[in-house]
């Protein structure tokens, strides 16, 4: 998780609160002015996919307790807003068996999308794609496939001599591609993962946490909605072999799409689960079950949980001003403070009008500003708790004022 400068000390309170125009589902904004080393210390920190250090789960606030599962780890998390909801033991080191598939169709992805690789190009297929053991596609060597083909035979059949195949195309060896899966884990804020191969095969090496499995899965959602068929597709039929895609969840739930199943002896019965329920999408991952019905009942009480108890509420939109913050010798005496994105807060249900966030961005504030420079940060907190802390950023650039101008604001500054 990324580390995020601890609360910072009220040293001024600033002059103006936010416009009542910008109290979304009736939350409470604030803001408070910490000290330039303070907002320093904050711009400097690391952008991730990861949860900042100190963020709370949502179901610390709830009352309702989170489902008793019999699994080595577990996670679930709100895709929209990127907070967890609950957890047991997100970062042990757990065996991702398939899972891996997860990365590997991101790698393959991102590749579809350069344009390094295309849905009709074929696939010239190796012996050691064929030869590679575990779960198969059934595809026979030294014939050609295409990238269509092999990713139904990877995400639905979960085939690992398809994976192999489609790690060659993209980067010449599986180790190749494993370097790039690796990278692509660093880039998204997995710190806790290292890949061996492409399908999942056992090694002592490779290794994930389900914290860095649900920055995955979230990243996957996101990114690439247009390819999310294919792992909500039920079944695949190659080489006159026809086999059922894994994730029982797809007959069991009609809002689950996805993601993938993942099994091996020593890691047992994994997945990752999403489904879509009146817009709002949260993701499970589990690993460690005992057997295919219980990662399939677990995971759909998880989901179930998630969405009955907590909500998802939208306190602002991209683009718009959290803050209105005086500036100083500028040709303006005002910047708008706003956040890259808009912002999305999971909560208990029915305790949106309880949220509190809170601008905290340097005093003075001295112009020149340049237009998505941090300038502070907004924390998000409920009950006490923090929830989320986003970077607040200058919206519109404001230039420095004229000599007169500049002049007058240093005198003003002396009284302030």
């Amino acid at each position: 998780m990324n580390a995020f400068p601890p609360l910072l000390r009220r040293s001024r309170l600033a002059p103006l609160a936010l416009a009542c125009s910008l109290l979304v589902s009736g939350a409470a904004w604030s803001q408070v002015a910490p000290g330039p080393a303070a907002a320093a210390a904050s711009a400097q920190a690391p952008a991730s996919a990861a949860a900042p250090a100190g963020i709370d789960m949502v179901s610390s606030l709830s009352n309702i307790p989170a489902p008793s599962l019999n699994a080595k780890a577990w996670l679930t998390l709100d895709a929209t807003s990127g907070q967890v909801i609950a957890a047991q033991n997100p970062q042990e080191a757990v065996e991702p068996a398939s899972l891996t598939k997860l990365m590997s169709a991101y790698v393959i992805f991102e590749a579809l999308e350069d344009g390094r690789l295309k849905l009709d190009q074929k696939v010239h297929i190796s012996e050691k794609a064929w030869k590679t053991e575990g779960s198969r596609m059934f595809i026979n060597p030294n014939t050609d496939v295409s990238v269509d083909d092999l990713l139904q035979g990877m995400l639905v059949q979960s085939g690992n001599d398809a994976t192999v195949a489609l790690a060659e195309a993209v980067a010449g060896s599986e180790s190749a591609f494993a370097a790039l899966m690796n990278q692509q884990a660093k880039a998204l804020g997995m710190k806790h993962t290292h890949f061996t191969n492409a399908p999942g095969l056992p090694d002592p090496d490779h290794m994930t946490t389900v914290e860095d499995l649900a920055i995955l899965a979230r990243a996957l959602v996101q990114r690439f909605p247009q390819y999310r068929h294919y792992d909500s597709q039920k079944e695949f039929t190659y080489n006159n072999i026809k086999q059922s895609n894994r994730n029982r969840l797809l007959w069991a739930d009609s809002t689950v799409d996805g993601l993938k199943t993942g099994h091996t002896q020593s890691a047992g019965y994994c997945l990752v689960a999403t489904a879509l329920r009146d817009g709002r999408r949260v993701v499970s991952v589990l690993v460690g079950a005992a057997s295919d019905a219980a990662r399939t009942e677990s995971s759909l009480k998880l989901l179930n949980w998630s969405f009955k108890n907590f909500d998802t509420v939208k306190l602002l939109d991209k683009g718009k001003p959290a803050v209105s913050a005086r500036v100083w010798e500028g040709a303006t005496e005002t910047a708008e403070l706003g956040l890259s994105d808009a912002l999305w807060v999971t909560v208990p249900r029915g305790r949106a009008e309880d949220i509190k966030t809170e601008a905290r961005y340097t005093q003075p504030l001295m112009a020149p500003l340049t237009e998505g420079a941090q300038a502070g940060t907004l924390v998000i907190t409920l009950d006490g708790k923090e929830l989320d802390r986003r970077p607040l950023l200058v919206l519109h650039s404001v230039e420095e004022a004229g000599f007169f101008g500049r002049l007058l604001d240093k005198i003003r500054l002396m009284f302030e």
